[in-house]
């Protein structure tokens, strides 16, 4: 069994005294362990580092085994991410949420939008909303995508303000305002009917996003898997309020 991909490095493990596992987001092959040879020498560390973009070439006997990586570096972003610390809770956010994909199953589309992510994390208002569409992407890849197109109570696609916690739909500002205080804000930046859609969002606007998201991660992911949110994305918020 043999292919090749390009990947991003999620992570490295010690495996031996000179060998590593590397866990790989690829982007036809989905997320990806491998056992590297020698992946502890000075010539692979640099390469080997959460953050960089990769050529893989993965073989093993047999398709369920864990198999062997050749690796070349591609883009290595890892050591310039290390400068703020934006940059690297946001790596570790992202590795975070890749893991709750099952294993080898292809995403290409959260692994292209985990490329611009990681190109944009030395910029902090950027990273912030990149990071918001990219768990609202990954909500809907699980199967729990939100429908923000339309009002849920009119069907017009103008004047959203709201989401419902119950359907995770789009509610306008007029058909919602009886219950605002039992819904959760749309910010204008994920409502692609605004005059603000595409632009670089506030303080507010980005606390409401990931507020919006983490709710129904809440409530579709970590709650029935019985797991805590990772102390990374906490770390990550936290950091954009100090930028």
């Amino acid at each position: 069994m043999e292919w090749q991909d390009e990947g991003l490095i999620l992570g490295v493990r010690k495996h031996g005294e000179t060998s590593a596992i590397v866990e790989l987001m690829t982007l036809a092959h989905g997320r990806h362990l491998g056992l590297v040879r020698g992946g502890r020498s000075k010539r692979m560390r640099p390469v080997l580092q959460a953050g960089n973009f990769v050529r893989a070439n993965w073989h093993a006997r047999l398709e369920d085994h864990l198999g062997t990586f050749t690796l070349e570096g591609t883009d290595l972003f890892a050591a310039d991410l290390m400068v703020a610390p934006t940059a690297i809770f946001g790596v570790q956010t992202l590795a975070s949420h890749l893991r709750l994909l099952p294993e080898r199953d292809p995403h290409p589309g959260l692994y292209r939008a985990s490329r611009v992510l990681v190109e944009n994390l030395e910029h902090p208002d950027i990273a912030a909303s990149l990071m918001v569409r990219f768990e609202l992407a990954l909500l809907d890849e699980l199967g729990f995508g939100l429908d923000l197109e339309a009002c849920a109570s009119t069907g017009q696609s103008r004047n959203l303000a709201y989401v419902s916690p119950k359907s995770g739909r789009a509610v306008s500002r007029d058909a919602g305002k009886p219950w605002a205080d039992k819904m959760l804000a749309l910010p204008p930046f994920l409502n692609r009917h605004d005059a603000e859609w595409g632009k670089v969002p506030d303080r507010v606007q980005i606390n409401n996003g990931f507020a919006l998201s983490g709710f129904f991660f809440d409530r579709h992911i970590y709650g029935p898997r019985g797991i805590k949110p990772p102390d990374e994305r906490a770390s990550f918020v936290r950091a954009l309020a100090k930028e």
